[in-house]
Order: C-alpha cells, then structure tokens, then sequence
C-alpha cells in the first residue's frame, strides 16, 4: 500500500485531537472576545453543537449590550439546527422579550411559532402543539399582516387544521368501530359543528347514518320510529350534498330498509 494512504487515516486523527484540544481549550478560556469569534466560526460551519455551548457560556457575559443581542439570536438557531425545537421556540421567544425592537424581532416571532409547528406530533397523540402553533402563527399574521411570510403561514395553518380535523375524526371513528353507535353519532356530530370544512365530511355523514341506523334497530321498541326518522333525516342531507357518492349504493338500501320499517310500525 502507498505510504500516504497509510498515513492519511493517522493525519486525519491528528487533525480531530488538535481541534478537540483547541475546542476544549476554548471552553475554559477567559478571553471572551476570542470565544465569541470561534462560537461564529463554528455557527458558519454548521457545527452547531459546539456554537451552542460556548454561545451559551457568553449569554450572561454580554446581557443587555448589542453584542448580547447577536449571541442569543444565534444561541436560539443553534438549537433550532439540532431539531430541539421546544427549546429553540423557547430562546426565540425570550429572544422577543429581551430585544423588542431589534432587526429580528419579527423574524425571531415567526420561528418561535414555525418551532411549534414542528413540534406539531403525529394524529394518534395529544395535539396542544398543533393547537398552539396555530395561535402562534395568526398572532404573526396579526402583528405583520404585510410580511412576506403571509402564504407560507396560511399554508402551515391549513396543514395543521387538517391535522386536528383528522384527530378529531379518528376518535369518533373510534366509537363506531367498537359498536358504540350512540356515542358514535353524539362524536361524529361534534366533530363535524368543529370543524364543518372538514375533508372527512363525506365519511362523517355517511358514519352519521349507519350509526344512527345500526342503534335504531338495536333499540326498545318504543324508540325504533324516532330513531328511525333520525337516520333518514341524516341520509337525506348526505343525499343533498353527496349525490354522486361511492356510498350511495349502500345507503339506498339502508334508505329502502328504513321506509319499510317505519311503513311496518306506523
């Protein structure tokens, strides 16, 4: 093998353990202002870790000067980078309390929120990340109506609403699946006057009447009619807005069973 190539794995290791050693050096140094200059490099370096920590031992050294604005700013992104966005939300936000004012306030509102819609977990969790980030993203949209943000924050708003329509479907659907059809219809409903643009709405009311269907045959025998009409009520509206439905086919039978029903028991 070619001398150099030998060589090169041991160069490459003589070349971490001096920047480890130069780095740890850093850390317990007292010249402030050549810790700062480094905490950048590495920042422009994309070495957000090590930014961070000494960004972070020059926090309190600088509070309050001009210079301490630019730390906490960068300090903020470092966590933004390395995905610890509760934390990075936090530091923008504390970012707007210390520097009101400065030249990246309004920029520094809308990561604190763009952070939450990060957060923002999957439709199977609690959503109050969800929930906050959009609070978070029309406060931006109320404070700088004129930002050029304004698409890209209606965009993420949609994107989460369509997130909690589908929390919010997924546990009323829950009912209906493990045959608790009274509840189910009581959810279903609930989900639908909370959300009446919801892209579910289609399975919504077709859930509606099968579980309002499915209760009334199941019911004491003095309720059957009023549950009964309840359904067909139901089906009449999805009728309404949904005549070319894939579920038409069933619900004209069920539609067809009801009317027979009530024609039997009036």
């Amino acid at each position: 093998m070619d001398l150099k190539l030998k060589l090169f794995p041991i160069f490459i290791l003589l070349i971490v353990s001096s920047s480890s050693c130069t780095y740890q050096k850093l850390l317990k140094s007292g010249d402030n202002k050549d810790k700062y200059e480094n905490a950048k490099e590495y920042y422009e370096k994309g070495d957000f870790a090590k930014s961070m920590t000494l960004f972070e031992q020059l926090i309190p050294i600088y509070r309050g000067t001009e210079k301490g604005e630019e730390i906490s700013y960068y300090f903020a992104y470092c966590n933004y980078y390395l995905r610890n966005y509760i934390i990075a939300g936090y530091h923008f936000r504390s970012f707007i309390g210390s520097f009101p004012n400065s030249k990246f306030t309004e920029e520094c509102t809308y990561m604190s929120a763009y952070c939450y819609y990060l957060d923002s977990p999957k439709t199977s969790l609690a959503q109050e990340s969800t929930i906050k980030a959009i609070s978070e993203l029309e406060l931006y949209l109320g404070r700088y109506p004129e930002s050029e943000r304004v698409n890209e924050c209606n965009e993420l708003i949609d994107d989460l609403f369509l997130k909690l329509q589908k929390k919010s479907y997924d546990n009323a659907y829950l009912y209906y699946k493990i045959g608790q059809y009274k509840a189910a219809a009581v959810a279903l409903k609930s989900s639908l006057d909370n959300y009446p643009n919801s892209g579910y709405r289609e399975d919504i009311l077709y859930l509606i009447i099968k579980s309002k269907y499915i209760f009334a045959l199941n019911s004491a025998y003095g309720k059957t009619t009023e549950r009964l009409n309840e359904a067909l009520i139901g089906y009449r509206i999805f009728v309404k807005s949904y005549p070319d439905s894939d579920y038409m086919k069933e619900l004209l039978k069920i539609e067809k069973d009801i009317n027979t029903k009530l024609e039997f028991l009036n």
